[in-house]
């Protein structure tokens, strides 16, 4: 299995050990690109996700899953076999991964990717308004929690974007739907972010 990592040494605990059962769980997933941990030692990063904080804000995005383009004018397809695969295999991507809260625009797609997500972990789904991202509410709500939130090609970098305070991600291809962004604002109000891509 091959993973990467990107150049920021990501120093939180919920954020390493999502990243950690993303490289260990046996699934149909897989990295597409070498590994990079920066200045620190893997072992390092590992010590220091032992130190837990309570103030911080963790959110994962991801796309939907793949979706049935047989009819160019539906506007609210369903998941293809392939996407219902990558929805399940998301739910155990993330089993280790307690999500305080879950997000999902309000489309078959982004629900039905949700779904098995917040079964296995028994939650229910919140849904964004995909004309205000990262709305005060939305900000409100989710301070210091760790959030999914289920979106689109176009969306999930620009809402990244919000977050950061500057253009640091482009709109994923329409063929990419194995793109996970992780963002997180720490203590102090400095904002990171790292992507890893899922064949």
């Amino acid at each position: 299995m091959h993973y990467f990592i990107p150049t920021k040494s990501i120093r939180i605990k919920d954020i390493l050990r999502g990243i950690i059962s993303v490289f260990l769980i046996t699934c149909s997933f897989a990295l597409l690109t070498s590994c990079e941990f920066g200045e620190k030692e893997p072992e390092d990063i590992l010590e220091d996700a032992r130190k837990p904080s309570e103030e911080i804000t963790t959110y994962y995005f991801i796309r939907h899953a793949e979706k049935d383009t047989t009819d160019s004018g539906n506007k609210d397809p369903k998941l293809t076999e392939a996407g219902l695969k990558r929805a399940e295999n998301w739910a155990k991507t993330f089993k280790d991964i307690d999500f305080d809260l879950i997000y999902t625009s309000d489309y078959k797609r982004t629900k039905n990717t949700a779904k098995p997500i917040a079964q296995a972990q028994n939650k229910e789904l919140n849904f964004f308004d995909t004309e205000k991202l990262n709305s005060k509410k939305f900000q409100q709500e989710t301070e210091n929690k760790t959030v999914l939130v289920v979106g689109h090609s176009n969306l999930n970098p620009e809402w990244v974007n919000y977050i950061l305070g500057k253009e640091k991600y482009d709109d994923l291809e329409e063929s990419v739907y194995g793109s996970l962004f992780i963002v997180t604002i720490h203590p102090n109000d400095s904002r990171t972010a790292s992507v890893l891509y899922f064949d």
